[in-house]
């Protein structure tokens, strides 16, 4: 069983809570995914339309209290209307998605495999790389996409650990005191326990944004008790 607080969460609750969260996700068909629950662990199965989907439903599981960890055994069904989308099609839609980007990063490159899109390129920063491969997730047609995008090298810097301890005790989201950091040159580590998945990725988040940082090991565990 897993803990949130001090309320014990069976295995049973949160299986019931994440079936809950996908009903209530626009864009999901909840009614083709199964959910189980082993301590905290939950496993997605079935099919759905589109690798949208499919990374939406990941998205709904964890979101949810008391999940620690989630195996996505998740396929698009071969009725969906996504493989009738031409390799074409995609690479066009792929291309203009990543051009409509606030901040389009214009050294990343799509390569189209059938339905399976392989991003790579250099960016400055993480949350390029994850919006770029968020903007591609929703063109129609894509299945599977492979973020290759790398972070441009930079300078390295002595109290990179320390300003990074210094923004997570600036968040209100987060007990920073459980939470280690260590750097080496531009690779940053996360060791400790967080209360949640979400507290994690701020954690995740706040270390990616420091401007010396090209490597983030989030190694953080979630409390369960």
């Amino acid at each position: 069983m897993t803990t949130s607080g001090t309320t014990t969460r069976t295995d049973d609750q949160i299986q019931r809570e994440v079936a809950s969260e996908l009903d209530w996700t626009p864009g999901i068909d909840a009614a083709g995914i199964g959910v189980a629950v082993e301590q905290g662990t939950v496993a997605l199965s079935g099919e759905v339309d589109s690798y949208y989907e499919k990374s939406a439903a990941k998205r709904a599981a964890f979101r949810v209290k008391g999940v620690h960890t989630v195996t996505d055994n998740l396929v698009v069904r071969k009725t969906s209307s996504v493989w009738s989308v031409s390799e074409r099609e995609i690479a066009t839609n792929v291309e203009k998605a990543i051009a409509w980007l606030a901040d389009a990063p214009n050294t990343v490159r799509a390569e189209i495999e059938k339905h399976r899109v392989i991003l790579s390129g250099e960016v400055q920063w993480n949350y390029e790389r994850v919006q770029a491969e968020q903007a591609v997730e929703r063109v129609r047609g894509v299945t599977d996409v492979d973020n290759r995008i790398t972070l441009a090298k930079r300078a390295s810097a002595a109290d990179t650990a320390e300003r990074i301890k210094n923004a997570l005790a600036r968040s209100a989201a987060l007990d920073a005191k459980a939470i280690s950091v260590t750097a080496n040159g531009n690779t940053v580590t996360l060791t400790g326990a967080v209360r949640s998945w979400s507290e994690r990725r701020v954690a995740e988040n706040a270390a990616w944004a420091s401007p010396h940082v090209t490597a983030v090991h989030d190694q953080l565990t979630i409390r369960t008790n």
